[in-house]
């Protein structure tokens, strides 16, 4: 990792989205300055982390289903079983899957990501989405990038605002990724709700962390050059394939999946 972006170490003084991300789940995981920002978040913000999780899990098992082998998951946060390689690993048990995270107290924890099925490997490396060359370098070292894998950003870019190059970050990931390949993506919203992505933007702002909510137009940039999967780029709740049908609950998350031609 570059100067730019130094290693992190656990700061208790200071929330971080991860943390955060942990207490909004109901997790254990987290200090006081997380809950004190957590607590003044709208209740809306539980439901959005939960809707977020359920995505990734319905996603992460339909693309296993598909016979996706290879998973890296950048912005893993703190570990909430299922993590998704006991989901991916359930239907492919020789499933290899990377975590990434800049916490170090997800450090702490990635002996839970790392007990994998006895077919499949997982690997944890702490490292920052800013550095995307860092994150594509070592999971080349359990990842076959000659076979499709598939990219998960859950619930991770609308931490980078647009002064810190989130498109291109995405794009320089994308682009190092094979044919058949896949980018599983959720997004805050700041247009499906615009008063309570405000009042989440401004009390995250206060704990020091800087949001870069998005409007549909925006996050289906993320997009660009890929071929999105029915049903689209969606909410959350509304992210269903071969499955029930989905959730009449409403949502400022969008989500989508999409393959790389």
């Amino acid at each position: 990792m570059t100067a730019g972006v130094p290693r992190p170490t656990i700061d208790t003084s200071n929330p971080h989205p991860a943390r955060v991300y942990d207490w909004l789940l109901g997790g254990k995981d987290n200090y006081p300055v997380d809950e004190a920002v957590g607590e003044k978040l709208p209740p809306e913000a539980k439901e959005g982390a939960r809707q977020n999780r359920e995505f990734m899990n319905r996603a992460a098992a339909w693309l296993a289903s598909q016979g996706m082998t290879q998973f890296l998951d950048i912005g893993t946060g703190i570990p909430t079983a299922p993590n998704l390689h006991q989901i991916v690993q359930g239907i492919v048990p020789s499933a290899r899957v990377v975590y990434t995270d800049n916490d170090p107290i997800v450090l702490r924890h990635a002996e839970a990501l790392l007990v994998s099925h006895p077919e499949g490997m997982t690997d944890y490396l702490q490292a920052d989405v800013r550095e995307p060359l860092e994150i594509l370098d070592h999971a080349r070292g359990l990842l076959d990038f000659e076979r499709p894998i598939a990219l998960s950003l859950i619930a991770l870019m609308h931490f980078l605002p647009d002064d810190q190059d989130p498109y291109g970050i995405v794009r320089t990931l994308v682009d190092a990724l094979p044919t058949g390949s896949h980018l599983v993506l959720s997004h805050a919203s700041s247009d499906i709700f615009p008063e309570l992505s405000a009042q989440v933007t401004a009390e995250y702002a206060k704990g020091g962390i800087q949001l870069g909510f998005r409007d549909r137009a925006g996050v289906s940039r993320f997009f660009d050059g890929l071929d999105i999967v029915e049903p689209g780029l969606v909410t959350a709740p509304e992210w269903f394939r071969d499955t029930a049908q989905p959730k009449q609950e409403e949502s400022g998350i969008y989500a989508a999946v999409a393959r790389i031609p």
